[in-house]
């Protein structure tokens, strides 16, 4: 293996899933991704569409607003998680039902083509193949990824889906309830 520049570290591809069905849905996304693009050794390097979402799973509740990134990062996937979970508590997110409503919720999806399966982490996420509300807006920028563990592109999982819940872009113009 080459050795790095000076100063270099390597910087891993990874997606990120943000959403959010609490307050103002639109903000908090907003105000999520840029404080992804803020974290030290990470760059934003695409950004997907927001998207009005159904809920899926728990459906008494408000629609969701949902988007993915893409960052660059020298983090290691364990560390990732620490720091977007340290943002989703400094924006106030709480714990509780699964599925249910939210303040903010952002997810690793892919790392790389890492696959991790721990108690605390599961890399690719284990519900991204089965949730239109994650595929639409990944296809979005990242159509050619390869799935790590089923060996199919981000565009195959969309076309295969069963999910049909409703995904409408959003009009930043307009509040989102």
């Amino acid at each position: 293996m080459r050795d790095l520049p000076e100063g270099k570290e390597k910087r891993n591809i990874c997606f990120i899933g943000v959403g959010s069905n609490l307050g103002d849905p639109l903000s908090n996304c907003l105000d999520a991704i840029a404080h992804v693009a803020s974290l030290e050794q990470t760059t934003l390097t695409k950004q997907s569409s927001l998207y009005r979402t159904e809920p899926v799973g728990f459906k008494d509740q408000g629609w969701f607003v949902n988007g993915v990134i893409e960052v660059k990062t020298a983090h290691s996937p364990r560390t990732l998680l620490s720091a977007l979970k340290g943002i989703e508590y400094e924006m106030g997110r709480k714990e509780g039902q699964r599925w249910g409503p939210r303040l903010i919720d952002l997810d690793i999806l892919f790392y790389g083509q890492e696959i991790l399966n721990e108690e605390a982490l599961v890399i690719p996420h284990p519900e991204l193949h089965k949730r239109r509300f994650v595929l639409i807006p990944l296809n979005e920028i990242a159509a050619y990824v390869i799935h790590p563990t089923f060996g199919v592109s981000v565009q195959g999982l969309l076309d295969r889906l069963e999910d049909n819940s409703e995904v409408v872009p959003v009009d930043r113009g307009h509040t989102v309830t």
